[in-house]
């Protein structure tokens, strides 16, 4: 069996050897002999320490350790900076470099740097281009296990991770994190420029390039530029009108999830944005936001051309276009052009003789 235990001993040797002892199955090195023993568990998949409440088994004791406080709730090791606690040590020590800034370890190809050493491993295979496992159902590939594991879960619908607050569940552990902010209302990753504060840490990477004006993501047809990579991805669907997003009521298409999200709640009556002035509700948390704009009289979206304000960016967006003369929305019957989506549907109801 792999029972280990390191020794003193073997700690010495760490420091004043390296490399001693090497796996006879894939070569690998280790400068501990417990390592070398614990790795080699991988390789025959013996994994002797069992939890005696859910029956889980792992590979290494202090594995087990720390899982059993999944169970117990125990969270011994406590940040002092805003006193989260945590069932492991390594994680309150990533947790403060969230407070610090501090990025230990770095990409010697692109210099990029991460506050976890497997947040690095997984950056690295984006260079070498190696996405080793495959999903067996769809094919798609991936560079880190853990990633095809969330993906699997996608066909099987299995949404293993549950809030203890609100019962919904998810596919992935880091999503059920993020979630439980929405509850607690931590907002651990802070702008150093204006001090905002997000949720994400993908928020405040994309809300910097606002400072700094990044568009690190370009449209290989278009070349328009995008800071956030998820926006060039549903960008790309304008050019090969992909629509993912299927209606189960209507069966109508959408090329991003929020539409389809928002559509479903014209079927279903919902309207979870609710006005705190006049009561008034909306499908969309965007549709609550331009409203209040309503009560507050605030016009944030300025025209360079005339100075003329609106409530909405697409407002600006549309008004621009009759300085410019840009008309993109154009009819397939009769080739009329026109500077709004809106105005477009309307026309072709001439042709359908559809009444709304």
């Amino acid at each position: 069996m792999c029972f280990w235990q390191g020794t003193g001993n073997e700690q010495l040797h760490a420091q004043t050897s390296e490399h001693r002892y090497s796996c006879n199955m894939c070569s690998k090195t280790f400068n501990i002999k417990s390592d070398l023993i614990r790795h080699k568990c991988l390789h025959s998949g013996e994994r002797p320490y069992c939890c005696d409440v859910c029956s889980k088994t792992l590979n290494i004791k202090s594995g087990l350790v720390r899982h059993k406080r999944i169970h117990s709730g125990e969270r011994p090791y406590c940040c002092d900076v805003c006193h989260k606690a945590f069932t492991d040590k390594s994680n309150l020590t990533s947790h403060k470099r969230l407070h610090s800034g501090e990025c230990p370890y770095c990409c010697d190809v692109c210099s990029k740097s991460f506050s976890r050493k497997n947040y690095l491993i997984s950056h690295i295979s984006l260079h070498c281009g190696d996405r080793q496992y495959c999903c067996d159902v769809c094919s798609k590939t991936f560079n880190i296990k853990g990633k095809l594991t969330s993906h699997k879960r996608l066909h099987s619908g299995e949404h293993q991770y549950c809030s203890d607050v609100c019962g919904k569940t998810f596919n992935m552990k880091c999503n059920l994190i993020t979630h439980k902010r929405l509850h607690s209302g931590e907002r651990p990753y802070c702008c150093d420029v204006c001090s905002k504060t997000f949720n994400i840490k993908g928020k405040l990477t994309s809300h910097k390039r606002l400072h700094s004006g990044e568009h690190p993501y370009y449209c290989d047809v278009c070349n328009k530029t995008f800071k956030v990579k998820s926006y060039l991805i549903s960008h790309k669907r304008l050019h090969s009108g992909e629509r993912p997003y299927c209606c189960d009521v209507c069966s109508k298409a959408f090329r991003l999830k929020i539409s389809l999200i928002s559509h479903k709640r014209l079927h279903s009556g919902e309207r979870p944005y609710c006005c705190d002035i006049c009561s008034k509700a909306f499908t969309r948390k965007s549709g609550l936001t331009s409203h209040k704009r309503v009560h507050s009289g605030e016009r944030p979206y300025c025209c360079d051309v005339c100075s003329k304000a609106f409530t909405r960016k697409s407002d600006l967006a549309s008004h621009k276009r009759i300085h410019s003369g840009e008309r993109p929305y154009c009819c397939d019957v009769c080739s009329k052009a026109f500077t709004r989506k809106s105005h477009l549907t309307s026309h072709q109801r001439v042709h359908s003789g559809e009444r709304p």
